[in-house]
């Protein structure tokens, strides 16, 4: 990378959050983030489609093709929009896929401060809050600016370039990627492609490290019922499927599954590692060794974000139980939720949960059958591209691979042989995550440091003149 590469990527990001005038490809960004925020795109009441059909909409309004746009779902307000920018003719390669998801989970105002709306984009403080700020608009975002950002420099990339905005990653009946994969293959085949799940960790205003997520964890949930014939209340019997369920729940939550390290969560604490310090520094360390240290595991199995990369995990997330106030229950239900690690059998995790659970009254059962996902093997070339575009815009920040402990529509690329790679350069704070919660926030200048970064990196994989 040219030494005025550097000087254009400095001036860009010595612009000022608050400042009046934005750059065209920042400002058009900034617009889109905000029409994205502002419709609601929940499963119980949002609609994905509209999102779609306003970047719809925007791209061919940017000069593409509407032969080269796709609009469509299972059900009408589940939309997904794919979108094609054509390489150069006769190009050999398939093509990269930028892949988002414009659904979001669900947001009450009255659950957030008092002066901010889940579903309009405040900028407020040096952030922008609002739902799906960070997961994932600001990536859907981003894309598409950039996306109509070549298109107006008539830029043509050495291969198609793919843009996939897609419904229910979140939550819902009609996963968008599933649909697609099984309905319009060729319209999102590709070599291999960049999602979210990894981004940037800061701390202390401190960039770290820019994370690059190559696998991730299984998701399953499990249904734990009991039920019984039920009575009067006013004659409790000795049995109450209530007081069973809470048991088996209590037992759940004292169990801890054995750790287990793969290739990339090795890689992982061996590379922060250098990042942290004291003791820290010297667990991390430890863990990464052939034989990992007990007690520097026992440490950081201490810290949530820790112990879900170390080991599979299982959590109650809801409960429901009874039929009336004045009637034994007749039936208690729970949801466990569990985060697999690959590689491991979700029917012995299952088999764990009864033996914990030690109460044969309590039957488990998997909501849905496992989605387990290859792991994208960590190509030299995308790496090393994704290192020098992180050490020209962030001296000192280095990059890792990552396994994600939450999930993402990867899985499904991954399945059917398409490399993903979880990358933004959207930097946030590791000790403040607000994804899914109140008051979900991205840094405005982080927002415009990843349109930079994503903008570099796309044009350096597909071959195109940076300006």
């Amino acid at each position: 990378m040219r030494v005025v590469a550097s000087v254009l990527i400095l001036s860009l990001l010595l612009v000022p959050a608050h400042a009046q005038s934005l750059p065209p490809h920042q400002q058009l960004a900034r617009d889109i983030y905000k029409e994205l925020i502002e419709i609601n795109t929940t499963n119980s009441v949002g609609d994905n489609t509209a999102a779609a059909e306003a970047m719809a909409k925007r791209l061919r309004a940017a000069g593409i093709p509407a032969a080269d746009i796709f609009v469509g779902g299972p059900v009408p307000r589940k939309g997904n929009l794919v979108a094609r920018l054509r390489g150069k003719a006769g190009a050999t390669r398939k093509p990269l896929l930028l892949l988002a998801h414009i659904d979001v989970v669900e947001a009450n105002k009255a659950d957030w401060s008092d002066n901010l709306d889940p579903f309009k984009l405040t900028e407020k403080d040096g952030y922008f809050y609002g739902r799906g700020t960070a997961d994932d608009k600001a990536m859907a975002a981003i894309f598409t600016a950039n996306l109509i950002r070549m298109k107006q420099m008539n830029a043509v990339p050495d291969r198609d370039i793919i843009l996939a905005l897609t419904a229910d990653e979140e939550g819902g009946d009609h996963n968008g990627v599933d649909w697609l994969i099984k309905n319009h293959r060729n319209l999102v085949d590709a070599e291999f492609g960049l999602n979210e799940g990894g981004g940037g960790q800061s701390r202390g205003g401190k960039r770290l490290a820019n994370r690059v997520q190559a696998s991730e964890k299984v998701y399953v949930d499990f249904t734990l019922e009991v039920t019984n014939k039920g009575g009067h209340s006013s004659q409790p019997q000795a049995e109450n499927a209530i007081y069973q369920l809470s048991s088996a729940l209590a037992n759940i939550s004292k169990h801890t599954f054995a750790p287990k390290l793969n290739e990339v969560t090795r890689a992982y604490f061996d590379k922060m590692s250098g990042l942290e310090t004291g003791q820290i520094a010297a667990d991390f360390k430890a863990v990464a060794q052939p034989t990992p240290d007990a007690a520097a595991m026992a440490r950081l199995s201490a810290v949530p974000l820790y112990n879900a990369a170390l080991r599979t995990t299982c959590v109650a997330t809801m409960a429901s139980a009874g039929h009336a106030p004045n009637a034994l229950p007749q039936r208690a239900t729970a949801n466990v939720n569990c985060r697999i690690l690959p590689g491991e059998d979700p029917a012995e995790v299952q088999r764990t949960l009864e033996r914990v659970i030690a109460d044969p009254r309590v039957t488990v059962k998997p909501v849905a059958a496992a989605k387990p996902s290859p792991p994208s093997p960590l190509t030299p070339q995308l790496m090393e591209t994704i290192t020098r575009i992180t050490e020209e815009m962030w001296p000192g920040v280095v990059v890792v691979p990552f396994m994600s402990v939450g999930a993402t529509d990867a899985l499904f690329f991954r399945q059917m042989g398409v490399p993903i790679y979880g990358v933004s350069g959207l930097f946030g704070d590791m000790d403040d995550v607000r994804a899914h919660g109140r008051d979900e926030r991205m840094g405005v200048k982080e927002f415009f440091d990843g349109q930079e970064f994503l903008w570099w990196l796309v044009t350096s994989i597909t071959g195109m003149p940076k300006r």
